[in-house]
């Protein structure tokens, strides 16, 4: 139960965004540590952090699964989401965005900023969540925060509001100037913090940064605009609260630094958070609907309950559902109502999350993000309300599988073990998808990239210790119009006894502007075809984009018109002309010019000067078309976009052209034509 000291104002629900490797959960850890939630400080290569506890994770040293943490700090209650980094597992990060009220975006300062920090970013942006920036590591080599800066400001586009100065440099970083408040904060090597006036040897730079701090928050917020028009300057108490204003709004990034490895600026970083970044009384009420009617309610603990799903994970121990309530207040042996099954279940137990331990609680109460056990058919994006209250929240959205791997039991006994396995997995992760072929019969796993399956996989042998066959990677084409037809006539008659089925069609078939999508629209006048069965027209039309003529795979980037029809008084309905509209569009289809598309992604590769050459032709062959190339402290930086066909084990071809020195990202870029013959 939250004591007076914890009440709603006092929480900060945070994320922890980044790209991998940039040491997102090393400043998770030192966070754990510095607010005593932990006693000793974990590490990514020993294995032994809190936040990446699954044998997986410690085995491949990055975050895989959203871990959900909660600490205290300065009288706050903390509760912290370490995401994944890698873009495979970007899925994750979307459901963990829908619940957070701010997050704090971790920079790498002497990449800056990377392929994966801008998509988490983007998704940032979705959601609308305030962000602080924290630029790690600044004890390496070629470290450099105002380079970093840039970047962020190149290619996120907010106002970066530097408020901190560094203290030496590279291994020589020892603290940083709170330009704020105009002290120098430093650590000693065992952690220790002091805080001194600045030094004569900084002051002037820390003075000339400062007022460039003031400056640029002073054009962001009036009252911070006027007091700086008066003054001259901006006092301490002024400028922290401008900072808040435009960090909740959006309108600039505060940047903070350090070494979380060293542990090095975590103190000032949670002091950030904690200013600045929202409470959820601060935050709009949530919205859902009732009926189709729009309803709010706000973040008060005696409002009725709503809390959504974002997380489901069955354990030994049995199966916990992950939710941020957002009004009311839950407490153990209570009946809850899943909007999205229309049942209703009893809340057995309520656990305070600590990764992978658990805390007891009587009552989870609006704000708090914890587990619930009893809850058995709930899954992630479904909304639980009180039965005589209900809501439904806006669930976190998904993205559509790109890849497929073949999966079967190796012993004929394990099958049904298997498909109950494969249903689970489908259950904690809706970003995989479980499908028979027709033509096969094999069972197809769906996911978001080649590791998103080898992890899928994995986790079935090490948790059930089942023997799984594991199919080539293939992946998810579709089929797109790129010459149309016009005046399509189409005419459905159907009487085999009883009520007949009639509809009359004139379609245009043409490619749309959006190489992504599907576009449908109507031009019939004077009642021709009633607007129920314009409806049904277009609902026949998305059924017929499941196949498409080619090789079978989804139809998008097309636009049909509805130009004219006709009816029968007897024999029309919706179903008849949702028949038409299937099997017009499919008629149509098969007289369109049509083409392939397959999935490209954008690559950028890291390897040493030496080796650009080899891995630039490799590139080329694998028909990767190169953006640009940049270098960086004697390394090569490639940027290339690639069909993501041609990069499954590429991972071991690069350490083989490199000597093990090469790293490479991925993300996606859409769909492109696939050359001729291929996906048919």
């Amino acid at each position: 139960m939250r004591t007076t000291a914890n009440s709603l104002t006092t929480v900060r629900n945070l994320g922890i965004l980044a790209h991998v490797d940039a040491g997102k959960t090393t400043v998770t850890e030192r966070i754990l540590y510095t607010t005593g939630a932990t006693y000793k400080r974990g590490e990514v290569h020993d294995g032994t952090t809190v936040t990446d506890f699954d044998s997986q994770e410690r085995d491949r040293g990055i975050t895989i699964f959203a871990a959900a943490v909660s600490c205290d700090w300065d009288g706050h209650r903390i509760n912290l989401i370490d995401t994944p980094g890698h873009v495979d597992f970007a899925d994750e990060v979307e459901r963990s965005l829908r619940v957070l009220d701010g997050a704090i975006a971790v920079f790498d300062a002497v990449a800056g900023v990377e392929p994966q920090s801008e998509s988490v970013w983007r998704q940032a942006d979705r959601h609308g969540v305030p962000r602080i920036a924290f630029v790690n590591k600044l004890d390496r080599a070629g470290a450099d925060l105002d380079r970093a800066v840039d970047s962020i400001r190149e290619r996120l586009h907010p106002t970066p509001l530097v408020v901190q100065l560094p203290i030496g440099a590279e291994d020589g970083f020892t603290g940083v100037v709170d330009l704020v408040r105009m002290r120098a904060l430093c650590w000693s090597g065992n952690g220790e913090r002091t805080e001194t006036p600045v030094s004569e040897a900084l002051l002037t730079t820390a003075q000339e940064r400062r007022r460039q701090l003031a400056e640029a928050v002073a054009e962001l917020d009036p009252t911070a605009l006027e007091e700086y028009c008066d003054t001259g300057t901006l006092t301490a108490e002024a400028l922290a609260a401008a900072l808040r204003t435009v960090t909740r709004s959006g309108a600039g990034l505060v940047v903070l630094c350090g070494s979380a490895y060293r542990n090095r600026g975590i103190e000032p970083l949670l002091d950030a958070a904690v200013a600045y970044l929202p409470a959820p009384t601060e935050l709009p009420p949530v919205r859902g609907t009732v009926d189709g009617a729009e309803q709010e309610r706000p973040a008060d603990p005696a409002a009725p309950f709503a809390a959504l799903v974002f997380k489901v994970n069955s354990t030994a121990t049995g199966r916990l559902t992950f939710v941020r309530v957002y009004s009311g207040t839950i407490r153990k042996g209570e009946t809850v109502w899943d909007a999205a099954t229309g049942r209703t279940e009893r809340v057995s137990r309520i656990l305070r999350v600590q990764a992978d331990r658990h805390e007891e609680v009587a009552q989870a109460v609006a704000g708090d993000i914890v587990a619930v056990i009893g809850v058995k058919a709930a899954r992630p994006g479904a909304t639980l309300t009180v039965p005589g209250a209900p809501l439904v929240l806006e669930p976190p959205s998904t993205a559509e599988p790109v890849v497929s791997v073949a999966v079967e039991a190796r012993r004929g006994t394990d099958t049904d073990r298997l498909a109950t396995a494969l249903a689970r997995l489908v259950e904690e992760d809706p970003s995989l998808k479980v499908r028979t072929d027709p033509e096969t019969g094999q069972t197809l796993l769906s996911g978001m990239g080649e590791l998103h399956l080898e992890v899928a996989v994995e986790k079935i042998r090490r948790d059930l210790g089942l023997e799984v066959g594991v199919g080539r990677p293939q992946v998810a084409y579709r089929e797109t119009v790129v010459r149309g037809v016009g005046g399509l006539v189409y005419r459905h008659v159907k009487q085999d006894g009883g009520a007949g089925q009639f509809a009359h069609l004139v379609l245009d078939v043409a490619a749309s502007e959006e190489v992504e999508g599907f576009e449908f629209a109507s031009t019939v006048t004077g009642g021709r075809v009633p607007q129920e069965y314009v409806r049904a027209v277009e609902a026949g039309c998305r059924d017929a984009l499941v196949e498409g003529p080619l090789g079978g795979h989804p139809v998008t980037g097309l636009r049909v018109v509805l130009t004219d029809g006709a009816t029968h008084p007897k024999d029309s309905s919706e179903l008849a002309f949702r028949t038409a509209g299937r099997l017009a569009l499919r008629e149509a289809l098969r007289r369109c010019t049509m083409a392939v598309l397959e999935p490209v992604v954008e690559v950028t590769v890291s390897v040493p000067e030496d080796a650009v050459g080899g891995v630039l032709g490799d590139l080329a062959a694998r028909r990767g078309r190169i953006l640009g190339q940049v270098g960086r402290a004697g390394t090569a930086v490639l940027t290339a976009i690639v069909p993501l066909a041609e990069l499954f084990g590429y991972a071991s071809r690069l350490r083989g052209r490199t000597q093990g020195r090469g790293t490479f990202t991925t993300r996606p870029a859409g769909y492109a034509p696939a050359p001729a013959g291929l996906g048919r």
